[in-house]
């Protein structure tokens, strides 16, 4: 299969924030905490920077994706030429923003829980399998204000492929649960090969 272009990513997340925070809601991110969750906070960095999305508090729960952050900030020898210009030339941070907080304390992690109000929580693991994701999963799931955004491959029985095939009720914790939020899909964020990549290898 083709996924979407990789331009009309921004734009699309921006759609799907507005119309979460319009509703009052929460997105709720299942995300691998290595590049994925990186790349989500750049482009909600981007849109945050434009204005085209409001601000609402955006929290990193994953204490792994926390430290792989750190990674990637202090090696910005690495960073392709877009995003050295765009941040390090400015002195600016491409994984930190406004209202964007990395959690990594169990009792942080679930004070989220509590909260009410707007907010993105991205979260691992990335296919829904286990993690922290599990908890923000089962308290948010069947509020119909809130939405699911799945933005990586989800291997075949996971709980996220289930999520993504419009199964329910959910099984989560070893309890069924209603899926009440909307779920939606970005395949462009997938790592993976699509057709015209694997054809394009194959010519060569």
């Amino acid at each position: 299969r083709l996924h979407e272009a990789l331009s009309t990513i921004e734009q699309e997340l921006a759609n799907i924030i507005n119309d979460v925070v319009k509703k009052g809601g929460k997105l709720i991110i299942p995300a691998f905490s290595l590049e994925r969750t990186q790349e989500i906070v750049y482009h909600l960095n981007n849109l945050s920077k434009a204005k085209k999305i409001p601000e609402i508090p955006v929290y990193v729960d994953s204490p792994l994706s926390g430290n792989v952050t750190e990674v990637f900030r202090s090696h910005p020898e690495c960073f392709d030429q877009k995003v050295y210009k765009e941040f390090l030339e400015n002195g600016e941070n491409p994984f930190g923003f406004g209202k964007l907080t990395y959690i990594r304390d169990v009792e942080d992690s679930k004070a989220l829980n509590g909260k009410s109000g707007s907010m993105i929580i991205i979260s691992a693991s990335g296919m829904c399998e286990h993690g922290r994701i599990l908890h923000h999963l089962k308290n948010n799931i069947e509020d119909d204000r809130n939405s699911i955004l799945i933005v990586g491959y989800q291997g075949k029985d996971t709980l996220g492929r289930k999520l993504q095939e419009g199964v329910n009720p959910v099984k989560i914790f070893g309890d069924f649960y209603n899926v009440k939020a909307k779920v939606l899909t970005i395949d462009a964020f997938s790592a993976h090969a699509d057709r015209s990549d694997l054809i394009d290898y194959i010519h060569k």
